[in-house]
């Protein structure tokens, strides 16, 4: 195992918009959020949430072989299939490998799951099932949301947020996956809701053996950031790392933009790092740092929230930045 070390305090290069809302004749987009993101075949493969000007939430699919094709690349919308019709939203996408289909995760009032055996069919994604099949306690379940799975050798975990708090996580075995969920327990608590609200994402550290969980917090004038966590184990205890307004994992007071980019932000919100692979692993490389997020005009304040124009860009750790353009990969 290499020895390798998280800087205790992380700096950030932002990209200006490289995604953006993009209207057909039946979807008049407002904006783009909640972005997954895998790289396969040498292609990207992006999924997001789109909002539209009635404030109907949907998703979408992009797939393009570099950054810069990004904003000229067709969304896909993903109600042309008929089993994502109507709310879902907030998708996250990896390759199951015991199963050898990809997963879609999603919000649609509650966690569900749809699966395919190509991540660039839209099409053939299938109807959406539940993991939970009975009753949970209504405490969790009316909050839960920005649904997330990760596993390990033995198990899989769902981690989710419910802009109160706190972070939960249930389990199965990883040979019962999807099925078995165990009723949700808080993995990480805060003194209140604006200290962990949303956005969270687990990935495990490539060369540590450890995991990294980030989860989006609300600071001064309504700004979000991220703050970020770290355990030994997928079931242990999380300790805090970049957990404060002046001190975040991503946020105001440590991202600056790329040269000749205007500040087109205040938000770093609801993101994903650049995984390093696409299995249900979710390994992302510590000395390679990438963060697609999304942001917005801060003149947009006060704007109902499915009208507030979000935009995607990329952070990208200070000490991985090469020379050149870094985002062409």
């Amino acid at each position: 195992m290499k020895n390798i070390n998280l800087p205790q305090r992380f700096s950030w290069k932002a990209s200006g918009p490289l995604v953006f809302p993009v209207s057909d004749s039946r979807h008049s987009i407002i904006s783009i959020k909640d972005p997954s993101i895998v790289r396969a075949e040498g292609q990207w493969h992006l999924f997001a949430t789109t909002a539209d000007k009635a404030g109907t939430w949907n998703m979408v699919y992009l797939s393009f072989s570099n950054w810069p094709q990004a904003a000229s690349t067709k969304p896909i919308y993903l109600d042309c299939n008929p089993y994502l019709r109507g709310y879902h939203c907030a998708p996250q996408v990896f390759y199951f490998s015991p199963h050898k289909k990809w997963y879609m995760v999603f919000q649609s009032g509650q966690p569900q799951y749809s699966t395919s055996d190509g991540v660039d069919k839209p099409e053939a994604w299938t109807l959406p099932a539940d993991f939970f099949h009975s009753v949970i306690d209504n405490a969790v379940s009316e909050v839960w949301l920005d649904f997330w799975v990760i596993c390990d050798r033995k198990n899989a975990y769902l981690f989710f947020t419910g802009d109160n708090g706190c972070f939960y996580r249930s389990q199965t075995k990883i040979d019962n996956f999807p099925d078995g969920m165990s009723r949700p327990v808080v993995a990480i608590q805060a003194a209140n809701s604006a200290d962990l609200y949303e956005g969270g994402a687990t990935y495990r550290l490539k060369g540590m053996d450890q995991y990294l969980t980030l989860i989006e917090a609300i600071g001064p004038e309504g700004r979000r950031y991220y703050k970020s966590f770290i355990a030994d184990t997928l079931d242990g205890q999380w300790r805090a790392m970049a957990d404060s307004w002046e001190n975040p994992f991503a946020g105001m007071n440590n991202v600056h933009f790329e040269d000749g980019v205007e500040p087109w932000t205040q938000d770093f919100s609801h993101g994903e790092l650049i995984r390093d692979g696409y299995d249900e692993t979710l390994t992302i490389d510590p000395e390679h740092l990438k963060f697609l997020f999304q942001g917005r005009d801060p003149l947009s304040d006060g704007m109902t929230y499915s009208q507030l124009p979000y935009r995607l860009g990329l952070l990208q750790m200070e000490k991985s930045v090469k020379t050149g353009p870094w985002y062409n990969g």
